[in-house]
């Protein structure tokens, strides 16, 4: 195949077989081949401290969130900054070659482990050598296998990275993953082997995001019943966008009694539910919508904006100069503020900024409702069960997952008002915005959309369906009254699908497309064995899923 660039690891990608001259994302094929060798250098890396642990050397906490933040790093919109690619990979192959003179033997270590590159152009040539990237694997089964793995690796990294940021750790999350990416180099390991290493990191996918909804509950208190104002005040405004919720309580010490308000935008709206962010009185509402409406809505916010994770869009002249990042995110042009995990990080440029400008423009009134995680659903467990048990409640829907660009993708909005009265949906991820700011009202007090969170907070969906299996003395969680209608952008939604297959969820429907990752025999497997299936018409979709169960 004759290409400038592969990447197939969003739902976007192109004509959905795979991107090969420019990243639907907007990323270059440069940056996507800088990203294919960081991978490559973090799988090398990965071999060394898997060896050393075998020897019974103790691994730096260091080097365990070296290899979190590279794998965070090329999550899609993530990061689009050539320069962070460089100076990654030259930080990750020192660090693998001081590890690597610790080794008792260097034996059969394969070229990832061993390559060196110093140069901008010996980075440009190895990254489009035969050894390096998706394409380097021929057998298309494997390379799907080992994708799937790869791009559930980069889901999980990014839930511990949020985790670490609030001091909190699981070294046998980073051994997991450092022990898969040395294995993912093993032609040896064949289909089945993949497919059980499949499996596996979905377990460990639940421990990741276990360890992050400990972290944000320890840090912040449980998610609450909230309303969250939609509309704007008359103060000038810094807008955060992205996961990190660190960053957000951050920000919101350092522009108390400043006269800036601050506001969430898409994935960062549940920071309104934690007891101990909204206790700040500057934390004003939500503005906007999902991130791929930012280049219309960070034009009219008027102020700077602060973007923590990925979710970044190639940004507009108009705004360029207001925008942000931090962590693992990047972009050329835009001003980067650094610190480490859990470190402290000066926000004074933006809020100093912030005071020049106007408010923001409005965009919409009103309040949406969320803070649904499954301690708070767990308080309303004898009125949902009463409610599922007198018929008042028919089935439950999990809509979590991404949105995304696609004009198919109003099927989930369609989906949401074409539910019967009786159906309850539960969501977690910016896949809500499809619907949350609908009119569809309640059941015997329970709203009828019930939204967990973030994407990492489908975790909380997964305790809510135990919970239930629990209550009603069931032996399987499929026979439960829930269906999975999801739809999925990027890894992290990738990671979510393998920890429910991991607990045994089946049947579940992915949307608006299956991956294009998946080989027509890797897809086959998932969907004899687990009942994975796309979506279709919404109606027929409706009467499938109620014939169904």
């Amino acid at each position: 195949m004759d290409t400038k660039m592969f990447c197939y690891q969003c739902q976007e990608t192109a004509k959905c077989t795979g991107c090969t001259i420019k990243g639907m994302c907007g990323k270059e094929a440069d940056t996507a081949g800088l990203q294919d060798l960081l991978i490559y250098a973090t799988k090398g890396l990965s071999v060394i401290t898997t060896r050393l642990r075998g020897e019974g050397e103790t691994i730096a906490k260091s080097v365990d969130h070296l290899v979190s933040i590279n794998l965070f790093t090329t999550i899609t919109n993530a990061n689009f900054d050539n320069d962070v690619f460089e100076a990654r990979i030259r930080e990750t192959l020192e660090i693998r070659d001081a590890l690597a003179s610790k080794l008792t033997s260097t034996v059969g270590l394969p070229d990832a482990a061993t390559f060196m590159v110093k140069t901008s152009e010996e980075m440009a040539a190895k990254a489009n050598s035969d050894e390096v990237g998706v394409l380097a694997t021929k057998d298309e089964d494997i390379r799907s296998l080992r994708e799937l793995i790869t791009y559930g690796l980069k889901g999980m990294a990014a839930y511990v990275k949020h985790a670490n940021a609030l001091g909190f750790e699981d070294e046998s999350v980073d051994i997991f993953m450092q022990e898969t990416m040395s294995k993912l180099l093993n032609d040896v390991l064949t289909v089945d082997d993949l497919v059980a290493l499949t499996l596996e990191t979905g377990k460990f996918g639940v421990n990741g995001m276990a360890l992050l909804d400990t972290a944000n509950t320890k840090s912040y208190g449980n998610p609450e019943i909230t309303k969250v104002n939609i509309g704007v005040g008359k103060r000038p405004g810094i807008l955060v966008s992205g996961h990190d919720l660190s960053d957000m309580e951050e920000l919101l010490k350092q522009t108390q009694g400043t006269g800036v308000d601050v506001y969430t935008h898409g994935e960062m709206l549940p920071a309104h539910y934690y007891p101990e962010l909204k206790k700040y009185d500057n934390l004003y509402g939500n503005y906007g919508n999902a991130w791929w409406k930012q280049k219309e809505e960070f034009e009219k916010f008027n102020g700077p904006i602060l973007m923590t994770t990925n979710c970044i869009v190639p940004p507009k002249g108009s705004y360029i100069g207001k925008i942000y990042t931090t962590g693992a995110a990047g972009f050329p042009g835009v001003k980067h503020i650094p610190g480490s995990n859990g470190g402290e990080k000066d926000f004074s440029e933006m809020i100093n900024q912030a005071k020049t400008c106007a408010a923001p423009t409005e965009l919409e009134t009103g309040e949406i409702v969320g803070g649904f995680a499954h301690d708070q659903v767990f308080k309303l467990a004898d009125t949902v069960v009463d409610a599922v048990k007198s018929g008042a409640i028919s089935r439950f829907f999990v809509m979590a997952g991404c949105d995304g660009r696609q004009k198919s993708r109003s099927y989930y909005t369609e989906f949401a008002k074409a539910l019967p009265q009786d159906a309850i949906i539960l969501t977690a991820g910016c896949a809500k915005y499809r619907y949350n700011k609908l009119n569809l009202g309640d059941i015997g007090g329970i709203p009828r959309v019930l939204d967990a969170g973030q994407c990492n907070d489908s975790y909380s969906l997964a305790l809510i369906a135990l919970k239930l299996k629990e209550v009603f003395g069931l032996d399987d969680v499929n026979e439960l009254p829930i269906t999975y209608n999801i739809a999925w952008y990027e890894q992290k939604a990738v990671i979510v699908l393998l920890a429910l297959l991991y607990l045994g969820v089946k049947d579940i429907h992915l949307g608006p497309t299956l991956p294009a990752f998946l080989s027509p025999n890797v897809a086959n497997v998932l969907i004899e064995n687990f009942g994975i299936a796309g979506i279709g018409d919404v109606q027929d979709d409706i009467d499938l899923f109620y014939k169904a169960k």
